[in-house]
């Protein structure tokens, strides 16, 4: 049959190979035949479990209200806004609880300027810039302009002081702009421990995004956040292959770079030849053992090691004298975050709801049975269970590779891995959330076009403010 004027493949189908493969459909149009390739379930890491014929989110649950292209997928996709059903937070120190938050928006103003002096405003202005700064990307990205590096992205939205934020923790930036230490030891050390497992040593740039999704409101998507990445691929009409890429090995066909994926499925191992190639699951040694060959010169192994996060999903009675209340009706919290304690054998928990959620739905009483969702480093042990419920009725554990540990590489990894060859996982590098991924795979998207095209004036443009300004 004639060969379609542009073969790409894309690896892995996760939120951004679902996310790439639609805005490359959408830049390139019919000429573009995508392949995605996933051994797993498509979705990735955004998953559910099921506990008593109902779904729940096991990771990659919330999404920041100003997450503009997730948004535009779901409105894209005709799907819908779960439905929010209020509860409080609390931050726990392994002892007591050192922050409660009540139903009253003035008490909780008064009981962090009580505590903490004006860190929390400090600590607000400190996000809003760098959140002001952030949404620029969406002017960029409209007007077709894309960065073939993480650092010119950086740069475009936030100059130098953007490229530095991703090698300088977020305690220092903060404790520069007048934010007090035990603001950060019991606050900020509590937000980070519940999003990415780390402490606050994370760069700061991963932090700010984090603290963005803390403080703004948050939403997700009815029926599962997965929808998004399968709704995707369907509507790109790509053909999702279920096999595991092993390598790329590179040949050249009239001048132009030809890619050969190799791959195995249940049907043994096999190869296909594309002109370009994203490829969207983490190359590091410790999560791939991918191969390229024929590269000049050699694809280098990236440096930096991923932090090992399990989330365990617990259908019984939560244990409330362990957290101060030997009466469980009394106690009012529906989520718990913890501060860097040794002894503190878990990150956070939340009393989950379903992904469906029927307008009679009402949260579980503290003295009920209830699905929550415990964070930690290491499975929960039996003892360790004991300690945080009375008793339960089931236990689902998944373990996962989940973010970067921050502290482990100095430098951000490439996007172009060679002339058509793309590497989007990287951004996770910078911060990792499910909005940095959709605006990695537009970028990538927009660079593969560009170059593709030999649009070079849309790529790594300076001064990018006045020149969309100018557009207007």
């Amino acid at each position: 049959r004639p060969r379609p004027s542009l073969p790409a493949a894309v690896v892995g189908a996760g939120l951004g190979g679902s996310a790439v493969a639609y805005f490359l459909q959408q830049h390139f149009g019919p000429q573009v035949q995508l392949d995605v390739y996933e051994p797993a379930a498509v979705g990735g890491r955004l998953a559910t479990v099921t506990v008593n014929k109902q779904q729940y989110e096991s990771r990659g649950a919330s999404i920041h209200a100003l997450s503009l292209h997730m948004q535009d997928f779901v409105k894209i996709l005709g799907l819908k806004h779960r439905r929010e059903v209020a509860g409080k937070s609390a931050i726990f120190s392994g002892e007591h609880f050192v922050l409660e938050e009540t139903d009253w928006y003035l008490l909780n103003l008064f009981r962090l300027w009580w505590h903490y002096g004006i860190s929390f405003l400090r600590l607000q202005m400190w996000v809003e810039e760098v959140m002001e700064k952030f949404m620029r990307i969406y002017k960029y990205q409209a007007h077709g302009y894309a960065f073939s590096s993480l650092e010119e992205l950086l740069r475009s939205l936030g100059g130098d002081a953007f490229v530095n934020m991703t090698q300088r923790s977020v305690a220092e930036s903060l404790l520069e702009v007048g934010v007090t230490q035990r603001f950060v030891d019991d606050v900020i050390a509590a937000v980070l421990r519940s999003s990415y497992g780390q402490s606050v040593l994370v760069p700061a740039f991963a932090g700010a995004m984090s603290l963005a999704g803390a403080q703004g409101s948050t939403w997700a998507v009815e029926g599962g956040n997965k929808l998004v990445c399968s709704g995707l691929l369907k509507l790109t009409k790509a053909n999702v292959i279920p096999a595991r890429v092993t390598g790329i090995s590179l040949h050249s066909s009239e001048g132009r770079a030809l890619y050969q994926v190799h791959y195995e499925g249940s049907e043994g191992q096999g190869s296909a030849f594309y002109d370009m190639v994203v490829v969207t699951t983490p190359l590091h040694p410790s999560r791939s053992n991918f191969t390229f060959e024929n590269f000049e010169p050699p694809i280098a192994n990236f440096p930096g090691a991923f932090q090992p996060s399990v989330t365990s999903v617990v259908h019984g009675y939560l244990n409330s004298s362990y957290f101060g209340f030997p009466d469980p009706k009394l106690f009012p919290f529906a989520s718990i975050l913890t501060t860097d304690t040794p002894d503190l054998f878990f990150n956070a928990m939340d009393n989950i709801c379903p992904v469906n959620i029927s307008a009679a739905f009402r949260r579980k009483q503290p003295q009920e049975a209830a699905v929550w969702r415990v964070l930690s480093q290491q499975p929960l042990d039996k003892q360790q269970l004991k300690t945080l419920f009375r008793s339960y009725y089931s236990v689902q554990v998944t373990e996962w590779q989940a973010y970067p540990r921050y502290d482990a590489a100095k430098s951000l990894p490439p996007i172009v891995l060679h002339e058509n060859l793309y590497y989007l996982s990287g951004v996770e590098w910078v911060a990792s959330s499910m909005e940095m991924i959709a605006v990695a795979a537009k970028n990538v998207a927009l660079l593969a076009y560009n170059r593709w095209h030999q649009d070079l004036e849309k790529i790594d443009q300076k001064d990018l403010m006045h020149k969309v300004k100018t557009e207007l």
